[in-house]
């Protein structure tokens, strides 16, 4: 199905990502507009920090990603999370099924709303993946049309602090004035982007290196049987770098281009830097970023080993592990998994094939990874025309009708004979009035 403009917002530790796509008749996603801009503190551990200046960076954001879309408006955005405190649980619905009944699509529809009805005291749930069907005990993967007395569907939610969901709708819609199409579970649609069917079925872990948390989601038999995000992340090897009386900057520059997660025993050479006081130079030894780094590196695998071996995962990964996220481009991470997993199978990602239009960098750029997963997982189309104020037309002047002033028509001309006949009836008529004017005076006197 075509869709019209998606656009998602990712909320990372060290950057926000903001990106446009559009979807084919066939679901595969081109990406039409993509920005970055720098988190500088407002994201901590994966949660929104300041919830002011997420507002105001996300505002900014969108603002930079409409000027790359011309004739359209954003209306509404994706949100992806990924913070620390999301993890996975158990949930059970139980129906009993009638003597001699079978399971049909209404038993099915009642399990799922039972399920999205549940509510925790102290979590949100942000995400239900689909269940596994139990009929009297026994695992089924089509239970429709099926006889028995009892069905249970074993859900998997992703739940989170109440926290999470407030401050995005505090800084995103009540505060940027965005309204949020959706907030979605970076991790679950990260792995959905990247995992095959077959690598689900078998068993995959995929582990997302943040720069604030670590995410791991485990697939099993086809369903997801674990979630959880862990609050170590590489921005401590670069805090850890520091130690060495560099400042941040420096240290993040030194852990991308000399960090190595494995290194070799005998590593020789130094570099050199310029001093503190910024006049001379001064030297460290390689030895010494190697051994921050890996104890660091060392630290976070193991922790993600740990938590797996507790949920009796760690014998269950047939496909293996997937590395994704920035941390995961330090040097031999990837030696370092298959030593502390004891597992040869271990790939970076790669997005699925058939899901992107397009090839390129952005697609492999770490970046871009978890936005491009959220357009994935978008439905709605996020975007309107711009509604520009018409111009009225200038009012029509009433025309007033035009009065035509007449000339007076001259008089006629006069001949000479009719001025003497004019002059003669005056005089007529002065004798008779003047002789009815002395009768008059007359009559009076004599009274």
């Amino acid at each position: 199905m075509v869709t019209d403009y998606i656009v998602a917002i990712y909320l990372g530790t060290s950057h926000l990502v903001g990106m446009v796509g559009k979807k084919n008749s066939r679901g595969a996603l081109s990406i039409v507009a993509e920005e970055v801009k720098e988190s500088s503190g407002c994201i901590r551990r994966g949660r929104i920090h300041n919830v002011a200046e997420t507002a105001a960076r996300i505002k900014r954001l969108v603002l930079e990603l409409q000027n790359k879309l011309p004739s359209l408006r954003i209306e509404k955005v994706y949100i992806g999370i990924g913070g620390q405190s999301l993890r996975s649980i158990d949930h059970s619905e139980v129906r009993t099924i009638r003597p001699d009944a079978f399971v049909t699509e209404d038993d099915i529809r009642l399990l799922n709303e039972q399920c999205k009805s549940y509510r925790l005291e102290m979590s949100d749930v942000l995400a239900i993946a689909p269940p596994v069907y139990y009929l009297d005990d026994k695992r089924t993967a089509n239970p429709v049309g099926v006889s028995c007395r009892r069905i249970e569907a074993r859900y998997k939610l992703v739940v989170g602090q109440p926290i999470i969901r407030k401050s995005i709708i505090n800084s995103v819609e009540q505060q940027a004035g965005i309204t949020v199409a959706g907030i979605i579970v970076s991790p679950l649609a990260l792995a959905e982007a990247i995992l095959t069917r077959n690598e689900k079925e078998l068993g995959c872990a995929v582990i997302d290196f943040g720069a604030g948390v670590t995410s791991i989601v485990v697939y099993k038999n086809g369903h997801l049987a674990y979630l959880n995000v862990i609050p170590l992340g590489s921005d401590l090897i670069t805090r850890d770098l520091t130690s060495l009386r560099l400042v941040e900057t420096e240290a993040e520059r030194l852990k991308i281009t000399y960090g190595n997660a494995k290194p070799n025993e005998n590593q020789e050479g130094s570099i050199s830097l310029d001093s503190i006081d910024g006049i001379g130079t001064r030297k460290i030894n390689l030895s010494e970023i190697d051994m921050v780094v890996e104890a660091r590196t060392k630290e976070i695998v193991e922790n993600v080993y740990v938590r797996m071996e507790e949920n009796k995962l760690t014998h269950a990964l047939g496909a293996g592990v997937v590395l994704v996220g920035g941390g995961a481009a330090l040097k031999n991470l990837q030696e370092l998994v298959r030593e502390t997993f004891k597992l040869q199978e271990v790939r970076y990602s790669t997005i699925r094939k058939g899901l992107m239009e397009e090839v390129g960098e952005r697609i492999a750029d770490p970046r871009y990874m978890s936005a491009i997963s959220l357009l994935l997982q978008g439905t709605e189309s996020c975007t309107g025309p711009i509604h520009r104020k018409q111009e009225e037309p200038a009012p029509t002047p009433i025309q007033q009708p035009i009065e035509t002033v007449k000339e007076p028509e001259p008089a006629p001309e006069i001949t000479h004979e009719e001025e003497e006949k004019k002059s003669r009836r005056s005089q007529r008529r002065g004798s008779i009035f003047g002789g009815f004017g002395k009768i008059a005076r007359g009559l009076f006197d004599e009274e």
